[in-house]
C-alpha cells in the first residue's frame, strides 16, 4: 500500500472523530478573518468618526490567535496519543519514524488547508454581517458593505501556517522521543487512577474549599468600605485572584474526590452500575485533569464575568437613558415645547404630552437609611431632592401625610440603601414637614435636570406639595420649574422627530435632552467593547467545549473494554447510559457550575463600577452561555451511545 493510500484511508477512519475537530478551526479561522478584515475596512473609521476601533481589533485578533493557538495544540495532543498504538504497529512492520511522520503531516496538512480555506470562504460570506452586528451594537447609521482585504488574507493565512507549523514540531518530538513499547502503554498511561485517598489529598480538598469561599467573602466586602486606601484594594485583588485560582485547582485535585468518596462509603459499597460508570469514574479522573479544568472554569469565569460587565455597561445604557429622560424627548421650556409641538403637527407625527411642576426642598432621610452614613458624600440630614404632586402624577395616590420615592435603580441601592419605612422631613425656607416614608417606586417621573443622574423623586400629596410651594427655599430651586415630556406615539416617526429636536431644541444644560441621543452616545462609547468581548467569549466557548468533548471521546474510548463486558453480562444501551448522563452532568456542570459561580462574585464585587442594572444582563449572559456549553455535553453523551451500542 502507498502513501497516498494509506493518507486516504487514515482520514477516512478517523473522519467521524475529527468533525468537532474541523468545525472549531473553520470557526476559528473564519472569525479571525472576520476581524482582521474590520481592521481594514475603510468603514470602520469613516462612519460618522464614531467607531475608532482599529486598534481595540487587532488587540482583540492577537488574544483570538492565543486561544486558537491553544486549543489547536491540545486538541493535536490528544488525537496523537489516540493514534499511538497505530504509529507504533507502522514502527513494527518497518516503516521508519520519518515516513510516520510525514504521512501525519499529509493527513494533518489535508484537513488543516480544507479548514483554513473553509474559514476563510466563511468569514468573508459573514464579514457583512458581522459589519452589520457592530454598527447596531454601537448605534452608527452607516451602511456595511462586503469587503475583501487581501492583507486580511495574507495574515490570516501567516498565523495559521505559523500554528501549523508549531503543530508539526509538537508531533515530531512526540514521534522521535517515543519507542515502539512506551507508544502502546500511552494510551493506559494517560490518566492517573487512585484507588484511595490519602490524608494530604483529604487537606487539599478542605483546603480548596476553604480558599475559595474565602475568596468570594473578601470580593463581597472588596467595594464596601473595608478597603478604603488604594494598595489595600490592589492587596486585596490580588488576594482574591490567587485564593480562587489556586482553590479551584485544590477543588478538582482533592475536593471533588473527597465529597463522591464520602458518598461512595455512605453505601457501604453498595453502588450501582449507574454509579460506577459516573461517580467512581468522575473521582479518578478529575486528579490528572486539574490543571486542565482549572484553566477551563478560569477562563469560563472570566469570560463570563467580562460579557456580564460589558453587558451590564450595554444594557443600562437605554435604562439608564430611559430613567434620566422619562419621555421620548424633556424639555423646562414652554416657549421651545410650544415651538416642538408646531414642528411635530407640520410633520404629522402624532404625540402625548406631560407637564409636572417640580420644587426643590431639604430634606432630612437620617431616619430611612441602612447602616453607617459617614461615608457618604451627601449630608442624609440637608439632601436637596425634587418634590412632586400626586395630583399631577396620578399614577401614585399618595395620602397626606405620606411620602412615597420615585425612581431607583440597583446602583442608588447599592450605594444608599433604604428603609422599608420611617420618617423623613422636607424643610422650606422657614417650615418644615414631616411625613411617614412608604417605600420605593421604580419608575422615574421627572427628567435628570430636577433630581441628578440615578437619584429619586418624592412624591406627596397636593396639599403637602401646596403647602411646601408657599414656603419655598430659592437658593434650592431650578432655573425652570416645569418638566415636559414628549412622547411619540408612533415608534416608527420617533428617529424622524429626533432630528427635528435636535436641530433646534438640544440643549442639556437647560433641560431639553433627548433619550435617542443619550443611548447613542452611551452606546458608541461601549458598544466596540461588548462586541470584541462577545466574540472571544464565543470563541473561548467553542474550543474550551470542543477540549472537554475530546476528553471525554478520549475516555469513552479507553473505558470501551468494560462496556463490553457490562454489554455480555446483559446490561442494556440504557442501563449503561444513565450513568454515563450522570458522568456528563459531573465533566460539563462541574466547571461549568464553578464559573459561573466565580463569575457571579466577581461582578458582584464591582458590577456598579459598569453600570446601574446587574440581575437582567448577568443572567441573560449566564443562561446564553450555560445553553451554548450544553450543547457539547449532549454531543458527548451522543459520542458515548455510539461506543456503548458497538461494544458488543
Amino acid at each position: 500500500m502507498n502513501n497516498k493510500q494509506l493518507i486516504w484511508r487514515s482520514l477516512k477512519k478517523n473522519l467521524a472523530q475529527n468533525v468537532l475537530y474541523v468545525f472549531a478551526l473553520v470557526f476559528s479561522v473564519a472569525l479571525y478573518f472576520s476581524f482582521v478584515t474590520l481592521q481594514y475596512d475603510p468603514a470602520m473609521d469613516t462612519a460618522k468618526n464614531t467607531v475608532k476601533g482599529g486598534a481595540a481589533i487587532r488587540t482583540a485578533s492577537v488574544l483570538l490567535v492565543a486561544i486558537v493557538a491553544v486549543f489547536l495544540v491540545y486538541a493535536n495532543a490528544i488525537f496523537i496519543k489516540r493514534r499511538s498504538k497505530e504509529i507504533g504497529l507502522f514502527q513494527l512492520i518497518g516503516m521508519t519514524k520519518r515516513r510516520i511522520f510525514y504521512l501525519l503531516s499529509a493527513e494533518n496538512a489535508i484537513l488543516y488547508v480544507s479548514s483554513l480555506l473553509a474559514g476563510i470562504f466563511f468569514g468573508f460570506a459573514f464579514s457583512r454581517l458581522i459589519t452589520m452586528i457592530l454598527f447596531r451594537i454601537t448605534g452608527v447609521d452607516a451602511v456595511a458593505v462586503l469587503h475583501f482585504s487581501g492583507k486580511a488574507l495574507l495574515q490570516t493565512i501567516l498565523i495559521f501556517t505559523a500554528i501549523y507549523m508549531l503543530i508539526l514540531l509538537m508531533n515530531y518530538l512526540f514521534i522521535k522521543k517515543q519507542t515502539i513499547l512506551s507508544l502502546f502503554a500511552v494510551r493506559s498511561t494517560t490518566e492517573e487512577r487512585v484507588k484511595k485517598l490519602s490524608k494530604l489529598e483529604i487537606m487539599m480538598g478542605i483546603a480548596g474549599l476553604v480558599l475559595i469561599i474565602t475568596g468570594y467573602y473578601v470580593s463581597s466586602e472588596l467595594f464596601g468600605g473595608s478597603f478604603r486606601q488604594m494598595t489595600e484594594l490592589f492587596l486585596a485583588m490580588a488576594f482574591i485572584l490567587a485564593s480562587v485560582i489556586i482553590g479551584t485547582y485544590l477543588f478538582y485535585k482533592g475536593s471533588v474526590s473527597f465529597v463522591l468518596n464520602i458518598i461512595r462509603k455512605k453505601k457501604d459499597g453498595y453502588v450501582t452500575v449507574r454509579e460506577v460508570l459516573s461517580l467512581t469514574s468522575i473521582m479518578f479522573r478529575m486528579k490528572s485533569n486539574a490543571m486542565l479544568l482549572t484553566i477551563i472554569t478560569t477562563v469560563s469565569a472570566l469570560a463570563i464575568g467580562l460579557l456580564s460587565l460589558s453587558y451590564i455597561s450595554y444594557y443600562s445604557s437605554e435604562k439608564t437613558a430611559e430613567n434620566n429622560v422619562p419621555a421620548h424627548f424633556s424639555l423646562t421650556d414652554s416657549k421651545a415645547a410650544e415651538k416642538f409641538k408646531k414642528m411635530l403637527a407640520s410633520e404629522m407625527i402624532s404625540y402625548r404630552e406631560v407637564r409636572i411642576d417640580v420644587l426643590m426642598a431639604n430634606a432630612n432621610m437620617k431616619d430611612i437609611l441602612l447602616g453607617d452614613t459617614s461615608d457618604l458624600l451627601m449630608d442624609p440630614s440637608q439632601t436637596s431632592m425634587a418634590v412632586i404632586s400626586d395630583a399631577q402624577f396620578p399614577k401614585y395616590d399618595v395620602k397626606r401625610g405620606d411620602v412615597l420615592f420615585a425612581g431607583y435603580n440597583d446602583l442608588m441601592q447599592k450605594f444608599l440603601p433604604l428603609k422599608n419605612k420611617g420618617t423623613i422631613e422636607l424643610k422650606g425656607k422657614s417650615e418644615a414637614v414631616s411625613l411617614e416614608y412608604k417605600g420605593l417606586k421604580k419608575e422615574y417621573p421627572i427628567s435628570w435636570y430636577f433630581i441628578g443622574e440615578g437619584q429619586s423623586t418624592a412624591v406627596v400629596d397636593d396639599s403637602v406639595y401646596r403647602q411646601l410651594k408657599k414656603n419655598l427655599e430659592p437658593s434650592l430651586q431650578k432655573e425652570h420649574s416645569e418638566y415636559i415630556g414628549i412622547d411619540i406615539t408612533d415608534k416608527k416617526k420617533w428617529k424622524k422627530a429626533n432630528k427635528l429636536f435636535v436641530a433646534s431644541f438640544y440643549e442639556r444644560e437647560n433641560g431639553a435632552d433627548s433619550r435617542l441621543e443619550m443611548i447613542s452616545a452611551q452606546r458608541n462609547q461601549i458598544g466596540l467593547a461588548m462586541f470584541i468581548v462577545g466574540f472571544l467569549g464565543l470563541t473561548f466557548l467553542i474550543t474550551s467545549g470542543c477540549i472537554l468533548y475530546f476528553k471525554q471521546m478520549d475516555e469513552s474510548e479507553e473505558e470501551r473494554p468494560n462496556y463490553t463486558i457490562l454489554r455480555k453480562l446483559g446490561y442494556t444501551v440504557d442501563d449503561l447510559s444513565a450513568g454515563i448522563k450522570l458522568k456528563q452532568w459531573f465533566s460539563f456542570g462541574i466547571p461549568l457550575s464553578l464559573g459561573l459561580i466565580h463569575s457571579y462574585f466577581a461582578v458582584q464585587s464591582g458590577w456598579f463600577l459598569f453600570g446601574a442594572e446587574v440581575y437582567a444582563p448577568m443572567t441573560i449572559v449566564m443562561i446564553i452561555y450555560t445553553a451554548l456549553y450544553s450543547v457539547f455535553g449532549f454531543l458527548s453523551l451522543v459520542h458515548y451511545k455510539k461506543v456503548i451500542k458497538a461494544a458488543l
